[in-house]
């Protein structure tokens, strides 16, 4: 006897044979669209200044000067009358393996005691493994400038600089992570902490920009800058911070005792075009005071990005989205 199945139970199989083959459609449209959305950004980004009205640098800036590519990278930290800080910095950077030169850059009225020396030299003698010798400079300067910290190295023997404070300190892992990401994008900056800007007033063709701290960062998606107390550049950008960057910017560094940082974001951008690279890590504060921590202090970076744009003649930060993760250390974005 020939068995006739229900007529819901056709019905329920066929249902399922369309679903199944509605729902793999589905996904290759999907994947189509997505595909396309994706050739649409890189096209676009690739094209970004010019769609955006973004000016490319005007500043004749040689950046194609024939510079030797060398390995391992100079730390140029920066500090003020804080050596229980500098030697927590030093005793912890030392360890990080590619680490070739440290540069400190000393503003003090009174030289570097005899006791400091040694005991940093100690600390680079222990932490120093494998026949590794890594070179310990102090950059002595006569004038307190915070400008002092782009001063040119004549003898450094790296083409990366590790710009840090001496008040902040990451794993040496995420460290050489961001330095594998600069020697990929050696012309940009690559550093911790982003910061933005924002259009807030427009007339005609003048505009009025806000400065926006972390958490303008973090609602908006994007940045424009990555501040150099925690960042990698090529040592050329000291060069061009010293003898091309407008005087007039310097002595505004100089006499407002701000935004050296954002003076480097600008000359960058100014003599690329592209924007930073923010890698994310872990940041451990070991210092309770500074600049920052005073009142009215995102009026006068606000005060500074204008006053840069005005100098320029143009407003050259480019704002971008793109963050790094290191996916073995962190679970989520």
């Amino acid at each position: 006897m020939t068995s006739i199945l229900p007529r819901t139970s056709l019905f329920s199989r066929r249902t399922f044979r369309q679903g199944a083959i509605s729902a793999v459609r589905s996904v290759r449209i999907k994947l189509l669209l997505s595909c396309c959305i994706v050739f649409v950004i890189l096209a676009f980004s690739s094209r970004a200044p010019s769609f955006m009205g973004w000016k490319q640098s005007q500043t004749p800036y040689d950046l194609h000067h024939s510079f030797p590519s060398r390995a391992g990278y100079a730390m140029l930290i920066n500090t003020w009358k804080r050596n229980d800080l500098l030697k927590k910095s030093i005793s912890h950077y030392t360890s990080c393996p590619r680490l070739s030169s440290i540069h400190i850059v000393w503003s003090e009225p009174d030289p570097p005691s005899d006791s400091l020396i040694k005991y940093l030299t100690h600390v680079i003698k222990s932490n120093s493994k494998n026949g590794r010798e890594i070179e310990l400079k102090f950059d002595i300067n006569k004038e307190d400038s915070l400008n002092n910290r782009f001063k040119e190295i004549n003898d450094l023997k790296t083409d990366a600089l590790f710009s840090i404070d001496d008040d902040v300190i990451f794993p040496c892992s995420t460290v050489e992570l961001a330095f594998t990401i600069w020697q990929s994008a050696s012309d940009t900056m690559v550093g911790f902490v982003p910061r933005m800007h924002w259009v807030s007033k427009s007339k005609g063709n003048a505009n009025e920009y806000t400065y926006g701290g972390w958490w303008s960062v973090w609602w908006m998606g994007t940045y424009s800058m990555v501040l150099s107390k925690a960042a990698f550049f090529h040592q050329k950008y000291l060069s061009l911070y010293t003898h091309q960057m407008p005087a007039s910017i310097r002595e505004y560094v100089s006499k407002n005792r701000n935004c050296e940082d954002i003076a480097m974001s600008f000359l960058v951008a100014n003599a690329t075009g592209i924007p930073p690279i923010w890698v994310k890590g872990k940041i451990y504060e070991i210092g309770s005071t500074g600049i920052s921590s005073l009142g009215g202090h995102s009026d006068r970076r606000t005060e500074c990005v204008n006053r840069f744009v005005a100098e320029y003649g143009h407003m050259p930060l480019v704002s971008t989205s793109v963050k790094v993760v290191d996916s073995k250390s962190s679970w989520s974005w």
